[in-house]
């Protein structure tokens, strides 16, 4: 019996094939193709879908192309969603009296897919609502994250006689020298890390530093939790309407984002509303409040917030962290009290200076709590951002068993990026090919609407992960080497050690200026700042001690991206790419950019050689008008001609360029 050969084809990232390309808005068009190469016709030729609203679909696809010499037979189904909501497909072929079906590759970054004969992963279609957009003003900025307490310690009567006033909670360490290691032992009474040292940076010292934060082209200021708590993380909040005396109060935090925007520069806040503190005015565990909280008494109007099994002392809170409460979100009164209210704490907090949210722990909080807090955003401030921490592809993420609904338009306007963060540092460090990395950021642009992709809070570092120095210096990883807590508080790396990590941030952060996204600098790495995680990457900065010549480059490449419009809203084109090499095109042509919006054309092409040895790379140019290209990291101004439309160039070890069409 003789086999008929069957070739099948379908790249979901290329919209020869599926079109138009990535998320799309609900009640637009969507064509998807499939070619298939057989000695005859399939028998039928079906596109399988799954989609909330009703299950399983089957498509029959067309026939619209075919060439019978080489049997290459081109099929479509056109379709259209009008629900905000994630479809899944494949491709079911009968043929030659078999079932074959053409699904999403193992790897599951979407693209070029593959047969088999039973269905392996459906490709993901975003849907997500036609209104939904991201403030321009972020999308285009440059972020820097600040831990309060760390970064400056500024003049401020107040905090200065509130930390000197007898009355402050005894239970608190307080560090005269600025350059201690941040306590990490535990409490002598439990046995656990309370994180009760504090250094006395307060909102002043931000006020001091704008001038320096502004000089190094930041535009946004996301600070940690600021209210009143008893940690110095102030996770665990204990007023959500006042801002923490050791820190300042609300007229201080009013002149700090009037004096940022003077400068340009805009402030966003951490809201924490999944838990509270245990020491706060609504729970109030300590008595320290005068006010009768839920732990005091069933009577206490904050007593619904609350998930008690065994009252009071057994109660729901967020990791079996007894000092942090979990709240019933759904609970009329606390909506009322974070969100619906006229003066609720989402509203208040706009309405005095600040320009959006952080949203901690977003997994945690409800789709129908993010729906209303969204609302209430967008009707206090149309141009408010609001910010999600969520550690995973936030398209698709499932938590305590729900799919849930971030990026369809009606709950949070963008992420942190971390799988950014893993796939640069996994590529930076050998472990991720660039041919992976280039299909790993395909993906997410692939899965986010555009708004969200080019608006993504493209982070290298964060209050929660070992700083991104000590990362790239291939610092001994505590879990494997056995370091203790003790031993990462005194380590430093070795000169060769910061010797890589040094050149390794600077490539990052060439990759970081220039992929899309918005960059998030995490204060002090922009001045060499090492450490390992909590409390170690939480340090002070090191006024008078900073790396002034990585502080350059920072400044040079946030200038550069402020200064190109290509780099903030231009399109996203990787082109070629070798074990350790990368290439992409950020460019803007025929006068329009990503969004459709005018903008002068231009073209900019970043090549990155990761491996610790020089590289040639030959790029084919031949479908962008370009003759020649200029470094815009040389002073020398090197230029580069091409031969043929091939531009060959040789990179050093470690290094970047990025080069202009001249």
């Amino acid at each position: 019996m003789i086999k008929h050969k069957l070739h099948v084809f379908h790249d979901s990232q290329d919209i020869n094939y599926r079109s138009p390309f990535g998320a799309v808005p609900a009640g637009h068009e969507i064509v998807i193709r499939i070619l298939i190469q057989s000695n005859k016709p399939a028998n039928d030729v079906v596109l399988r879908f799954w989609k909330r609203d009703i299950g399983e679909k089957v498509i029959p696809m067309k026939l619209i192309k075919e060439n019978l010499e080489n049997g290459d037979r081109l099929y479509e189904a056109v379709f259209k969603s009008e629900q905000h909501q994630l479809l899944w497909y494949y491709f079911r072929i009968q043929y030659e009296g078999s079932s074959y079906y053409y699904s999403r590759p193992d790897n599951l970054y979407g693209g070029v897919g593959c047969l088999s004969k039973k269905p392996r992963h459906s490709y993901q279609i975003t849907i997500y609502k036609a209104d939904f957009s991201v403030p321009k003003w972020f999308r285009e900025g440059v972020m820097y994250q600040i831990f309060p307490d760390r970064f400056r310690k500024g003049k401020d009567e107040k905090t200065e006689s509130f930390i000197m006033d007898d009355n402050l909670n005894k239970d608190i360490i307080f560090h005269d020298n600025w350059d201690d290691v941040p306590n990490y032992l535990p409490d002598p009474k439990t046995g656990k890390i309370i994180n009760n040292d504090f250094f006395g940076g307060n909102i002043q010292g931000i006020i001091e530093k704008l001038d320096y934060l502004e000089d190094l082209g930041v535009t946004i200021i996301y600070l940690n939790p600021i209210f009143k708590s008893f940690s110095n993380h102030r996770y665990d909040t204990g007023d959500y309407l006042n801002i923490d005396p050791m820190l300042g109060d609300n007229e201080t935090f009013q002149v700090l984002c009037n004096q940022a925007k003077r400068r340009g520069i805009t402030v966003i806040l951490d809201g924490v509303f999944s838990h509270t503190g245990s020491n706060s005015i609504y729970f109030n565990k300590d008595g320290h409040y005068p006010n009768i909280g839920a732990w005091q008494s069933k009577d206490s109007r904050y007593y619904p917030w609350y998930r008690f099994q065994d009252y009071p002392n057994e109660y729901d809170c967020w990791w079996g962290v007894k000092t942090l409460p979990n709240v019933n979100e759904m609970e009329p009164s606390y909506m009322d009290f974070i969100i619906h209210k006229e003066d609720s704490v989402t509203k208040h907090w706009l309405k005095n200076g600040a320009s959006g949210w952080r949203l901690d722990v977003a997994d945690e909080l409800p789709d129908k709590f993010l729906r209303e807090f969204r609302k209430a955003v967008k009707e206090t401030n149309p141009e408010a951002i609001i910010i999600g921490e969520v550690w995973e592809d936030a398209s698709n993420k499932i938590s305590y068993g729900s799919l849930r609904e971030y990026l369809l338009g009606e709950e949070l306007d963008v992420v942190m990026n971390y799988p950014f963060r893993n796939m640069m540092l996994s590529f930076l460090l050998g472990s991720l090919k660039a041919e992976d990395f280039m299909r790993a950021s395909l993906s997410l642009y692939e899965n986010y609407p555009k708004e969200a992709f080019f608006g993504a809070m493209n982070l290298m570092g964060t209050h929660d992960v070992t700083r991104l120095r000590t990362v790239l210096g291939e610092a001994p990883i505590p879990a494997e080497s056995g370091l203790t807590p003790a031993e990462q508080a005194v380590y430093r790396m070795t000169e060769e050690q910061k010797t890589l990590a040094d050149k390794r941030q600077r490539l990052a952060l060439i990759m970081q200026m220039t992929l899309p996204g918005v960059p998030a600098i995490y204060y002090g790495d922009e001045a060499g700042m090492e450490g390992y995680s909590d409390p170690h990457n939480r340090r002070t900065y090191p006024w008078g001690k900073e790396d002034h010549s990585m502080i350059q480059w920072y400044r040079k490449l946030i200038r550069l991206r402020n200064h190109r419009y290509a780099l903030r809203n231009g399109e996203y084109t990787p082109i070629a790419y070798e074990e350790g090499m990368f290439a992409y095109i950020r460019n803007i042509e025929n006068n329009k950019d990503v969004f459709g919006e005018i903008a002068e054309d231009d073209f900019l092409l970043v090549i990155v050689n990761r491996d610790n040895k020089a590289h040639e790379l030959t790029i084919d140019l031949s479908a962008y008008p370009v003759q020649g290209l200029r470094n815009l990291l040389d002073m020398d101004n090197n230029h580069y001609q091409l031969d043929n439309s091939l531009l060959t160039i040789n990179l050093e070890p470690i290094s970047g360029l990025i080069l202009e069409s001249k």
